[in-house]
Parts: C-alpha cells; sequence; structure tokens
C-alpha cells in the first residue's frame, strides 16, 4: 500500500507502440517511486503531562509548578506579582518539538517567550509575543529539545502568571507512549455501599488466603466512601483493605476489620503480609480483632471502640505496627511480644512484654523501661505518611501526604490532610506480564508506578530516576529479580516515593534488592527525602531465593518506614546456604532516620550502619535459627555477629527501644557476644535495650558490647539496658 499523499502514475494504456518491455518499465519505475516515498509523520504526542516542572516563584503552597503538567484542569501553576517570570518543564530526553499549548487563567501573559534548551542552561528561543490573547493557545514551535519553558516579561493584569495547563507535543526516540491510568485489574475488587454480594466476595478471598503463606494470590479491597452494614472482611495473607476517601471517616463499616489464628492453631507469629488502611470502624462487640505478625501495617484507621491485638485464646502474637491512627477505646496489648506505634492517638494500653514503643502518639502509656516496658517518644522528629489511593471526583487520585516534624497525633482527625493529589492519569497501571523494559519505559516518561496485585518477574533492575516518582503498591504486589538484577534503585534525587510491596529474592543471587542512592551518594534531601515505607523484603520461604544485602540506602535523609526484611526460617527453599543472604539492612547515607525496622535471620549481620547522625525508633530482630555451629557465625574476635552494629567510624547515631533474640535450634550452644555493637563515643547512644534467649536455644553474653547481663537457662527473660552508654 503506498505511503499517506503519494500517489503512483498509472501505466500507459497499451496501445499499437506500446511494448511489453515499456511496460514492465513503467510498472518498475511505479514500484521505486513507492520504495522512495518518505515514511508517514508519526502523530505528535503530549512530552510533558507528569514529568518535572520548575517555576521561578509560586504564588502560594497550593500553586506549584507541577500543577500546569499534571493533566487535571482545575489545578494550575500561579506565580508571583511581578515580572519577569517562568515556569520550565524537563521532557526527560531531546524531542522534536511540534506545539506547544498554554490554558491561561485569567492572570496570562501579555508578553512571553517559548524557549528551547538542550540543557536547561542554555536557550534559544522558539516563539515570542508581545500581544498575547491569553484563555487557550496553541503555538507551532519546532525545534529539538529536553527543556522548554514559558518566559514571561509583562503580565496582561495585577496579578502573577497562571497557567492551568503547559502542554509540550512532538515525537521522541522512545517507542510508543505509555498510557496513564486505566483499571485496576481483575484482583482489585472496588466496592461502593450499593455493590451487592461484598461480604460474599470477602469471605471467597479470604478461603483461597487465609493460610497461602506462600501462595501466589494477591488482592486489594478497595471501599468508595460511604457507609457499609454488616461486614466482616477477615484479612488473610497477602490482602489490602483500604477506604478510598481522604480521611479515614470518610469510609465507615459497622462491622470488623480481622485478623485472627484460627489456620495456625491460634498461633498468630506467622500472620505475615496484609494491611488496613484509611477506614472508620465500629467493631460489632466493641472490640476489632488485629492478630497480626511482621509485614502486617495498619495506617490511617479509626476504630471507634477498642482494638485486640492477640488472637483468639490469646496465643502467642508477634507483631506489629500502627501508624496515623486514633483508637478511641484500649488497646488491648496482651501477647504481643513487641510493637511500635507512631504518630496516633489510642484511648489507653493494657501491658507490655517485651518492646512496646511509641513515639507522637497522645494517650501513650509514660517511659517505663524496663518494668513495663514502654519506650515512649513525646513526638516522632520527622514523619510522613505512606501515599494512597483515594476516589474523588469521579476519579482515582493518589494522595501524597506532606512531610511533618516532630510529629504528634494524626495526620487527619483535627483537619485536612495537607498534601498533594495526583491524578491516576500519570501512573503507569502495572499488570502481571508487565516487563521490566516497560516499567522503566514508563519512569523515563515522566509517569509515577501503580503496581496492581500479582507477581511480577523482572529481569534488569528498575531503574527510578526522577524526583518525586511514587512507587505504590497494592494487594503486596511482589517484585522477584531473575538472573542476579538488583529489582530496583533509586538515583540520588529528592522525594522519591517507595510504598506497598514486597521484593522476593530469586534463584540466583543478587547483590542487592533494593539500592536507595547510589554508592557515595552526597545531595542534601533534607527537605524532601525519600521514603521507604511498607516495602518487604523475602530471601526463601516461596523457593530458594539469595541476595548479598536485601536493601542498601545511600541517600542522605531516607526515611525507612515500616519494613519487614527476612531470610526465611521456614517454608520451601531454606537452609544455611540454601536462602544465603548475609546482610539484611546496609546504611550508608547521613541522617537517615528508620521508624520501625524489623530485620531477621541474616547469615552475616541484619543491620549495619555507616553513616552519621542515624536515628532508629523500635528495632525488632531475631538472629538467624539455623545457623550450623559457633563457627559458622564467628566474627573475628566476636562471638557471633551482633544484630545491630554501628560502624567505628561513625560519631553521632541514636536508638531507642531495640530489641534482638535468639533460637539457635540446630545447635542451642551457640553464644552472642552481644546483640549490638557500636563504638564507646559520646555521640552514640542506645535507649531500651534488650536481649533474650528462647527457650534457652542459644545465649547472649551481654546486650550492648561488653554491657549487660548474660541471658541464662530457659526461661525467656530479657537482659535490658536502660541507656547506654
Amino acid at each position: 500500500m503506498p505511503a499517506v499523499g503519494t500517489r503512483l502514475a498509472p501505466p500507459p494504456r497499451p496501445g499499437p507502440r506500446t511494448t511489453a518491455a515499456a511496460l514492465v518499465t513503467a510498472l518498475l519505475a511505479g514500484l521505486l517511486a513507492l520504495v522512495a516515498a518518505p515514511p508517514a509523520a508519526a502523530a505528535p504526542v503530549l512530552l510533558s503531562q507528569g514529568k518535572p516542572a520548575i517555576a521561578s516563584s509560586q504564588e502560594n503552597g497550593g500553586t506549584p509548578a507541577s500543577a500546569a503538567v499534571d493533566g487535571d484542569p482545575g489545578t494550575r501553576w500561579s506565580s508571583a506579582f511581578a515580572d519577569p517570570q517562568w515556569i520550565q518543564v524537563d521532557l526527560g530526553a531531546p524531542a522534536a518539538l511540534s506545539r506547544v499549548d498554554l490554558r491561561w487563567e485569567t492572570a496570562y501573559g501579555k508578553a512571553y517567550r517559548i524557549e528551547l534548551s538542550g540543557n536547561g542552561t542554555d536557550w534559544t528561543t522558539a516563539y515570542s509575543t508581545a500581544n498575547g490573547p491569553g484563555g487557550n493557545e496553541s503555538l507551532a514551535v519546532t525545534g529539538t529539545a529536553r527543556y522548554v519553558r514559558v518566559y514571561g516579561t509583562a503580565r496582561a493584569t495585577g496579578y502573577g502568571y497562571s497557567l492551568w495547563e503547559f502542554q509540550v507535543y512532538g515525537t521522541g526516540d522512545g517507542g510508543p507512549v505509555l498510557p496513564g491510568g486505566g483499571d485496576l485489574g481483575p484482583n482489585v475488587h472496588v466496592f461502593d455501599p450499593f455493590t451487592p454480594g461484598i461480604q460474599a466476595k470477602l469471605d471467597e478471598v479470604f478461603a483461597q488466603q487465609e493460610s497461602a503463606q506462600f501462595g501466589g494470590g494477591r488482592h486489594a479491597f478497595l471501599l468508595k466512601p460511604g457507609t457499609y452494614n454488616g461486614l466482616n472482611a477477615q484479612i488473610g495473607f497477602y490482602t489490602q483493605i483500604a477506604g478510598l476517601g481522604l480521611r479515614p471517616d470518610d469510609t465507615t463499616v459497622n462491622g470488623d476489620v480481622t485478623v485472627d489464628a484460627g489456620w495456625f492453631n491460634g498461633n498468630a507469629t506467622q500472620n505475615f503480609w496484609r494491611g488496613a488502611e484509611g477506614l472508620a470502624l465500629n467493631p460489632v462487640n466493641g472490640t476489632d480483632r488485629w492478630a497480626v505478625a511482621q509485614a502486617s501495617s495498619f495506617r490511617r484507621m479509626h476504630v471507634k471502640g477498642g482494638l485486640n491485638l492477640a488472637p483468639s485464646g490469646y496465643g502467642w502474637a508477634s507483631g506489629g505496627y500502627i501508624a496515623d491512627s486514633k483508637i478511641d477505646g484500649q488497646v488491648g496489648n496482651y501477647s504481643q511480644q513487641q510493637w511500635y506505634t507512631r504518630d496516633s492517638s489510642v484511648g489507653g494500653w493494657s501491658n507490655s512484654v517485651w518492646n512496646q514503643v511509641f513515639s507522637g502518639t497522645e494517650g501513650a502509656p509514660a517511659q517505663a523501661f524496663p518494668e513495663p516496658k514502654y519506650t515512649t517518644l513525646d513526638t516522632t522528629p520527622i514523619s510522613r505518611e505512606k501515599p494512597y489511593l483515594i476516589w474523588e471526583d469521579n476519579q482515582y487520585k493518589v494522595f501524597s501526604p506532606a512531610k511533618r516534624t516532630n510529629a504528634r497525633g494524626t495526620t487527619w482527625a483535627n483537619g485536612t490532610p495537607q498534601g498533594e493529589k495526583i491524578p491516576l492519569s500519570r501512573f503507569y497501571v502495572v499488570k502481571p506480564g508487565a516487563t521490566a523494559a516497560t516499567v522503566n519505559q514508563a519512569l523515563a516518561q515522566g509517569l509515577h508506578l501503580l503496581f496492581t496485585p500479582g507477581v511480577y518477574h523482572v529481569d534488569r533492575t528498575i531503574e527510578v530516576n526522577r524526583a518525586g516518582t511514587i512507587v505504590l503498591g497494592l494487594g503486596l504486589a511482589t517484585i522477584i529479580p531473575d538472573n542476579g538484577v538488583t529489582a530496583m534503585r533509586v538515583a540520588d534525587v529528592d522525594g522519591v516515593r517507595l510504598a506497598g510491596f514486597l521484593i522476593d529474592a530469586g534463584q540466583v543471587g543478587s547483590p542487592t534488592l533494593l539500592e536507595v542512592g547510589p554508592q557515595n551518594a552526597s545531595a542534601d534531601h533534607a527537605a524532601d527525602p525519600t521514603t521507604v515505607q511498607d516495602v518487604y523484603f523475602r530471601v526463601g520461604g516461596a523457593g530458594a531465593g539469595k541476595a548479598t544485602v536485601a536493601m542498601a540506602v545511600h541517600s542522605d535523609d531516607t526515611i525507612v518506614d515500616h519494613t519487614w526484611v527476612w531470610r526465611a526460617d521456614h517454608g520451601e527453599g531454606v537452609g544455611w546456604e540454601t536462602n544465603r543472604a548475609d546482610y539484611g539492612v546496609r546504611v550508608y547515607g547521613d541522617d537517615v532516620l528508620a521508624t520501625g525496622l524489623f530485620v531477621e535471620h541474616f547469615n552475616k549481620y541484619d543491620v549495619e550502619w555507616f553513616g552519621e547522625r542515624g536515628r532508629t525508633i523500635f528495632f525488632q530482630n531475631e538472629k538467624a535459627y539455623d545457623a550450623p555451629n559457633q563457627a559458622a557465625v564467628q566474627d573475628g574476635p566476636h562471638k557471633g555477629y551482633a544484630a545491630y552494629r554501628v560502624d567505628d567510624s561513625v560519631t553521632t547515631h541514636e536508638g531507642w527501644g531495640l530489641g534482638s533474640y535468639c533460637y539457635y535450634n540446630v545447635d542451642p550452644t551457640i553464644r552472642q557476644d552481644h546483640g549490638f555493637r557500636a563504638p564507646v563515643k559520646p555521640g552514640v547512644r542506645f535507649h531500651d535495650l534488650l536481649v533474650v534467649s528462647l527457650g534457652g536455644n542459644g545465649q547472649y553474653e551481654h546486650v550492648v558490647n561488653d554491657t549487660g547481663a548474660p541471658t541464662s537457662g530457659t526461661a525467656t527473660v530479657p537482659s535490658t539496658v536502660v541507656s547506654y552508654p
């Protein structure tokens, strides 16, 4: 078929003087004309949407530069009331431009230029006017550029420059443009109060997931704002339930969101990988039951009654984590061995076992360690809540909460949560079967990522290079690196948000599973830190897996808020060398804060800290069960690798509420010199430490360095240190 716009001359009509040779010649000429015809021009595409944008100024906090490239016609950028002003977008790569569309607000630019740059420093003018009409302008602009800006020199009004939308069109060389938004796939179950069969669907999924500890099912239940009556949402493995309101009280359940341990004979210590977010509960009997262990978050919940953290029968329990939640009644801790509650409000707390820690929590019990074992900080020094999906204006958006300093209480109980609403159209909705190449293309286009519930094998590293990128998982979406690659790597940029997914080591050992920042990262991110929230790591359990380091944090100012980093002690593919992983978390960046750090069973150090001014609030650890003998865990002159080691080079470090437990069930004679090891310097301080020997399977000689009494016997009694040094 000829290219569009190309005509072939018809062959001459045969006549007395037309020979066969002449006819063949004419046909060949036509074919050559077809081959030589230029290809059809590619249609211009929108290149700027969701890309990084900056401006010379902004009128107020609600009118940032990003609002002009977000695809939302109801948000805008506006500048200060002065000349000149500019707004600039980074397309991510050079592109051949064809058009710029400007949708001005009433305050528009009378005189302005469209300028192009390849490096963001040197600019050329592609369009200029001294008499702009305002309104909607569509401007023909040609040239190749990565950076495009509108440079205003004269305002039409006494206000600033204000753009609802700044859209750049052209063609890049990255292949077809991936669309943002779309449906959320078959494993995201979206309800409104009038949806029929909600309870039946909840029960169906729970029947599949109740005991599927290492299964492949992944599910998310999303409840649109409204009131739901008579529900009992039992939450099994790899299941998330969440309200889609901005505030939890927007979505009320007259009923329960329940985790119990009937599948495991009343033992809740393996109730992993699940979550509840953004709901108000009126429990049927006045108290909701949430008997969980690690990797099970309870965020932005309003329980209009009490909360029981123990299973029916008050069997063993080993959790857990609450943040940005309000429990009107009492929290029944009961058999929970350890728990961390951050920036919340509770009506009371019943008791302690080993390691109950609170920061920024209204109604928390007073500091009392070592008995009862309460570690209580009045505020959390820095916090920023996990991004979450909302339903607003008949569309999905992701709300990205603002950073708080010296936080106390919830973000929502006394007003509207502060942050940014980002339309789903700015996200690439990742579904099972997507390749790492496609995911990286979406990131290169400037899209955020929303992983729908599923298991994703990646044959190359997912590269998160753009500042402010959100990578959000639903239903414990699981990423498995193949062929020994690192699953995900984050550049040394501001404000990346990683949340809500599980990285599961592949059969070929990876050097790292997640890298936050490159080695020797040095940029200051204090104003806009990267956050890692409800991101979990697993080596073995679902099958043989290996990694040298699970998570390496190189970027300064990173916040690690609730992670479980686990080398499996049970399941498939488990053995001292079978699921080898030497280090759980290694922190190289300065000013890194960990709130809710659960790291267990690594062959050597569970946590190593090399950066300055690091802080950890709550640490829970078990040493590797399966060490074959004392020699296997010999750390030079030290018996046993410490659970938490601060490097000798560090001068300032602080930790609150840290616990380590040993259960050497292969060789119960193994001794640990200590659970914690750190340089003896005035700036390196710890508060409320404990070590526990579980049933006498192995023992600790000290708690930290050479301080603290040894554990002994089989009584599982902690040895504690209130303050070190």
